[in-house]
């Protein structure tokens, strides 16, 4: 098996980004810059096709790179992700271990304030829980993903007209089309602490864009979900909105799909 990461980035020269990332492995860029370019580049041994593009959009980046994508395992990645030595021999392992695995959830270490899983036992992932990893742990058979056609939403994500979502609807597409999802207790790096590009509180914003990636998720259940949500969360992400406003602006946002 072979293995490309498929990196989103803004604004990076490629050499530069390979040894902040520590890459060591083959790799596609796609940088969101101010002009078109395009570069092959070799590195410790490695390939790394860099694609600079004016266009704005994290889903468009990561499309971008996906389409070009010829390895047999797609390792999804930002540009302030740390990968740890011998991350890519992990993934491949962990493949080579699961056959049965379609796409494989690895651990990602995330920067202070922003922990939203870890996994310390193998398992698997269905509808109801696939809300919860982020892209940077997605690793996929890129065979399986060309095959059912499955890309990343344009409407949510950085630079889209909704907040972050992008991922969840990813995986969610994986498994309306059969593919099987696991998530393993392996860790392949960790994410450096900077400014998120879409959080700014939780706002009415934040709520409204979470109710219409609930209807894009859950269909005629969303409302049910959404309580569930603000009820889960509400001592963490309804101190300035009550939980009972951020319901009903949710609610909002499942009407307007």
């Amino acid at each position: 098996m072979t293995l490309q990461l498929l990196v989103a980035a803004m604004n990076k020269e490629p050499l530069q980004l390979a040894e902040e990332m520590k890459i060591d492995s083959d790799a596609i860029i796609v940088s969101q810059g101010e002009d078109y370019r395009y570069e092959e580049l070799h590195y410790k041994g490695h390939t790394i096709r860099y694609f600079s593009m004016a266009e704005r959009g994290v889903g468009l980046s990561r499309n971008h790179s996906l389409f070009r994508a010829s390895a047999t395992i797609s390792v999804f990645a930002d540009q302030d992700i740390v990968y740890d030595e011998g991350y890519a021999a992990k993934i491949l392992e962990a493949f080579a271990g699961h056959p049965e695995a379609d796409v494989l959830l690895f651990n990602v270490q995330a920067a202070p304030g922003r922990e939203t899983y870890h996994t310390e036992r193998f398992g698997r992932v269905h509808w109801y829980n696939c809300g919860r990893y982020p892209t940077y742990s997605f690793a996929v058979r890129t065979d399986k993903i060309h095959e059912h056609n499955i890309t990343f939403s344009l409407l949510f994500g950085g630079g889209a007209k909704h907040s972050n979502g992008e991922d969840s609807l990813f995986l969610h597409d994986c498994l309306k089309a059969g593919l099987k999802v696991y998530r393993v207790p392996i860790r392949i790096g960790q994410e450096q602490p900077g400014e998120s590009t879409w959080f700014k509180g939780y706002n009415e914003k934040f709520f409204y864009d979470r109710g219409v990636l609930y209807r894009h998720l859950y269909g005629r259940m969303a409302r049910i979900w959404a309580l569930r949500f603000v009820l889960a969360k509400r001592k963490v992400m309804c101190k300035e909105i009550p939980w009972r406003e951020a319901y009903r602006i949710m609610v909002r946002g499942i009407k307007a799909v």
